[in-house]
Formats: structure tokens, sequence, C-alpha cells
């Protein structure tokens, strides 16, 4: 009984910490940070995650980063592998492996997945196999004057329990930081490729 309750409480506490530890909020407070606006609520078993940011590059150099597969893991900090394992014609195969953590909270994953691409405008994804029990994603491009409009929906099913309001904040707070490094990478490539003209 008290190893039981000793249990509980120190769940509690690790809930709680988490809770402190996230910086970012969602729903209302989504607005806060206009550059990568992030929405994520249940329907179901599902979360879905909806997407919205504006970057200074045309949609070409945009949709460069976005599929940039087999690199990746090199400006997405949570990705630990990422690599495209087979192509035909528009479709791909990308297998990834990562690890997210927010203070005492962290989740390893991998996934393989069809990629189904429309340049320079739609990416269109879908779980195949890996540690999840769906993962379907699309990510529109859109051209908005001298910059693009990047616009993903997002729904997941995960083979574990998530947490109602922590496990929202944790998610949001991921996938905010993975579109933030993706948008810094495609600003990074245009001043770079700037200065070699």
């Amino acid at each position: 009984m008290l190893t039981s309750l000793s249990g509980r409480l120190s769940r509690l506490i690790c809930l709680l910490a988490l809770c402190c530890s996230i910086p970012t909020a969602l729903g209302s407070e989504a607005d806060a940070e206009p550059d990568v606006t992030v929405a994520v609520h249940k329907n179901g078993d599902a979360i879905v995650v909806d997407v919205s940011f504006s970057v200074a590059a045309s949609q070409q150099e945009a949709w460069g980063v976005l599929t940039d597969f087999d690199h990746m893991s090199e400006f997405i900090s949570n990705l630990q592998s990422s690599k495209v394992v087979s192509r035909s014609g528009n479709k791909l195969q990308v297998e990834q492996t990562g690890k997210a953590a927010r203070g005492m909270f962290s989740f390893s994953f991998e996934s393989v997945r069809e990629v189904e691409l429309t340049p320079h405008s739609l990416i269109r994804s879908r779980l195949l196999s890996g540690n999840m029990k769906k993962m379907d994603g699309a990510t529109l491009l859109s051209s908005e004057g001298d910059a693009t409009r990047v616009e993903f929906h997002g729904e997941s099913i995960p083979a574990i329990w998530v947490p109602p309001v922590v496990g929202a904040k944790f998610i949001g707070s991921e996938v905010r930081e993975q579109f933030r490094e993706m948008r810094a990478e495609i600003l990074r490539r245009r001043r770079a490729e700037a200065r070699r003209l």
C-alpha cells in the first residue's frame, strides 16, 4: 500500500515538474510566438497537430529543406538518424529515429514512412512501420509575396498512453522546435546562397 502510494506520488511529482519545465503553451497561448504557430488537440485516440509559419524564402528554397530527408538529422536536434531507403517516382520511403525530451519526460521514436511529393507545394506522409500506431501528415507550401507560408496538419496515435494536458504540451513543444529548426535552416541556406552569388 505504501509502495503504491509512493509510486503515485512520484508520478505526480514528475508530471508537475514536466508542466513547469515546458515554456510553450498551446491553444490560446499559441499566438505568443507568431513565427511558428502550433495547436494540438486530441480526437479520440488520435493526437491532431496543426502548424503554420511564414519564412522569407521562395517555395523552392523552403521545399529543399523540408524534403532533405538524408540530411535532416543535421539540423533537427531530436533526430538521431534520417535517410531515404527507397525511391519510386514521386514516392519515397524515409526511415527516421530520434528521441524527444523535455524536463523529466522523454520518448524515443522510430518510423518508416511513405512520403509522396508534389513539387514544390505538397508533401504527404503515412506511417508504414515504427513505434506509433498511426502517423499521417501533410505539409502545404504556398507563395506569400516574397515569402512562403508553410502549413502542416498531422494525426498520430501513440502506442503508449499520453497524459492529456501534459502530453499535448510536450508534443506541441517538440513540434514547434522542429519547425523552428527547419525554418532556421531554410534561412541559413538562403543566406549562404546569397553570399555565393
